[in-house]
């Protein structure tokens, strides 16, 4: 470790607080670490990420991840955006924030709205905030840097942190600006995509999904580009508990609310009126259930929450937007968004320089760069990551017992309380923030039943199992998350659940599986015209809105710059094999700086605890090309800003 970190250390060891656990004792820091580690050992499980059914190739449970919103006899009726044997120019996988980043982007390069088509299995826009409506839901990081574009639209959200339906309705808002309403191919699969070298195109199968009354469709269509802005965390995921196939009772994945059974419809604050004689399971206790939880506790007869792993859950502060100081405290200045993404990616990395003009939870966790990188130590040498790992748990001890002390200052019984605290560092599950969960837990109707990290063991037909006592319900909501972004592959196509093949037959499956290599996480060698906004070899950050609208920005300029260099409709664009070593190295160098990860408790983070499985050279290499900038979203933005300015597509190879 460098002499200022080691000065650092020291200081911290001797001034670290003695830390009180529920049997009244005090922890050091060796002590936390154990008490880390006996938390992450009981959530350890043989079968990892094979613990949970994927409902979208789990065809028993496949109803559950059913589109409760889409009315399929009106879009029927409308004239198909896409048809059998069309070209498009842009073809953009996802109508999300990032489908609609990347449109307007082009559309800002100089490109028409008429070249673009998107195409979505939902059937609206909004990505993730199509399709989750459940109760309470908000976006857990500030909505003046989360909602895209408010500048150039000139939005004023209502409050600090929007609720779902404002967010929905903004990305609609979008759309309607730039003339995209009527440029989605909604309720439509990807399939397949192979590269056609004498055409510089793809061909891409799809399949149009009518409703139960009609059947699916399959189109072929060609695409000169593709941007697959198809997210992380995309296909709604349960764990695979005995008996659930035999429950009577009703049930819904928090992703797919079912208002028809609860009463009430997306809000702030819905009436759900018909839960008054209901005695609800809620299974999971993660960042939707943190949010979900308040809302149910108010109109459920009773609510049992069953928890695996407690939530960190720190205050979140949630107000309404002062419009009269909008201007002369958010918007006062030409590229004010930009600016505050910054400075909040910057004070989540820890950056020495950043000013913190947001000020909200996120900025006061101090380690998250652990997890996302940062630029105040540089990119680490192996032989100091053991003294470093230890060094951020020192750093991370403080904000984490104030978490779990206000765990006690917020929930009356002192048995529940307990369950309630989190056990593992600031960055190994996302932090959450709510002003309402902790309290919700003192009405005399709401229960937890904290399984120890063992889950519940099973379901009958009217209740879950837990330590062999059975827990009646009349509902059963499964709060059980989605597939990870780190299951599989990993790669664009994995996310996507399609086939992707490149040139010569290559398939991006095996090329991620195998030694993924990138230019700026954006394009990949061997699959020309075919973009992506990372994660792998990209950035991370508390606010994605942030990193969707660089890596946006930055494939719309590869792609201008390299029509002026062609002069020629058809042409292809790829990285160099070079090239992409070369930033491929970047990033291997400085994989290190996350080795923190190792350790945490199980989640989709860590592959379910895969990463604590011991690895040959040849796996460790591969997880290391996959990883993230080291230093940081903002010097990521900073470096290929850079490369743009100096223009000349250094690295990219374009052919006609």
């Amino acid at each position: 470790m460098a002499e200022s970190a080691e000065v650092a250390l020291a200081g911290l060891a001797t001034t670290l607080p003695r830390l009180p656990v529920a049997n009244g004792s005090a922890l050091n820091i060796t002590e936390l670490e154990a008490k880390y580690a006996a938390e992450r050992d009981k959530r350890l499980r043989a079968d990892k990420g094979l613990q949970f059914a994927d409902l979208s190739t789990t065809p028993e449970f496949a109803y559950l991840a059913d589109d409760p919103w889409v009315d399929h006899t009106a879009m029927n009726k409308q004239t198909p955006v896409i048809n059998d044997g069309d070209s498009v120019k842009f073809l953009v996988l996802g109508a999300g924030i990032g489908g609609l980043l990347f449109a307007v982007r082009l559309i800002q390069a100089g490109f028409k709205a008429d070249e673009i088509k998107f195409v979505d299995i939902a059937g609206g826009f909004g990505g993730t905030w199509y399709w989750n409506r459940y109760p309470g839901l908000m976006c857990d990081t500030e909505a003046y840097i989360y909602l895209p574009l408010l500048e150039e639209t000139g939005y004023i959200p209502k409050h600090k942190y929007s609720y779902g339906p404002e967010i929905r309705a903004h990305a609609n808002r979008i759309a309607e600006k730039w003339q995209l309403t009527d440029k989605a191919m909604f309720r439509t699969k990807m399939k397949t995509a192979d590269w056609d070298e004498e055409g510089k195109r793809w061909k891409v199968t799809m399949e149009v999904n009518r409703g139960l009354e009609e059947p699916k469709k399959s189109i072929v269509i060609h695409a000169q580009f593709i941007y697959a802005a198809t997210g992380v965390l995309n296909f709604p995921q349960i764990p695979k508990l005995p008996g659930l196939e035999r429950f009577k009772g009703h049930h819904f994945h928090t992703s797919r609310w079912d208002y028809g059974y609860t009463g009430g419809e997306p809000g702030e604050t819905p009436t759900l009126d018909k839960l008054k004689d209901k005695r609800i399971a809620l299974l999971g206790t993660g960042a939707t259930a943190v949010q979900a939880v308040p809302q149910l506790a108010a109109w459920a007869k009773e609510l049992i929450v069953f928890q695996r792993t407690p939530s960190a859950v720190d205050l979140r502060g949630q107000r309404l937007t002062n419009i009269a100081k909008w201007k002369d405290e958010v918007a006062f200045q030409a590229g004010w968004q930009n600016a505050r993404m910054v400075s909040f990616a910057a004070t989540v990395s820890a950056d020495p320089s950043a000013v913190d003009i947001v000020s909200d939870g996120w900025g006061k966790l101090g380690t998250y760069y652990a997890l996302v990188g940062g630029p105040s130590r540089g990119v680490l040498p192996p032989e100091e990551i053991p003294e470093y790992v230890t060094y951020f748990h020192v750093l991370d001890a403080e904000r984490t017992n104030r978490v779990r002390a206000r765990v006690d200052e917020s929930v009356k019984d002192k048995t529940t309380a307990n369950s309630l605290k989190s056990w593992y560092p600031t960055w190994c599950k996302r932090p959450t923030f709510h002003d309402d969960f902790l309290p919700a837990f003192n009405r005399p109707s709401v229960r937890l039943v904290d399984t120890d990290g063992k889950g519940v063991e099973r379901i009958t037909e009217h209740g879950l199992v837990v330590n062999g006592e059975e827990y009646p319900v009349d509902l059963l909501i499964l709060s059980t998350g989605y597939r990870g972004p780190g299951e599989g592959d990993g790669s664009p196509a994995y996310r996507a659940n399609m086939v992707v093949t490149g040139r010569a037959g290559k398939s991006m499956a095996e090329k991620w599986d195998g030694s993924i290599a990138t230019l700026h996480g954006v394009v990949s060698h061997d699959f020309p015209n075919f973009f992506f906004p990372g994660p792998s070899q990209g950035a991370a950050t508390a606010n994605y809105t942030h990193l969707l609208d660089e890596m946006a920005t930055h494939a719309t300029y590869i792609i201008a710059e390299a029509a002026k260099m062609a002069k020629a409709d058809k042409f292809y664009i790829e990285p160099s094999v070079e090239a992409e070593e070369a930033w491929t190295a970047q990033i291997v160098a400085g994989a290190g700086n996350f080795a923190g990860i190792v350790g945490c408790t199980p989640s989709y983070l860590t592959r379910e605890g895969d990463v604590e499985q011991q690895r040959s050279l040849e796996q460790q290499m591969k997880a290391a090309r996959g990883s993230i900038w080291p230093l940081g979203m903002v010097s990521f933005a900073e470096t290929i800003k850079a490369w743009r300015e100096k223009g000349g597509l250094e690295g990219i190879e374009v052919e006609v």
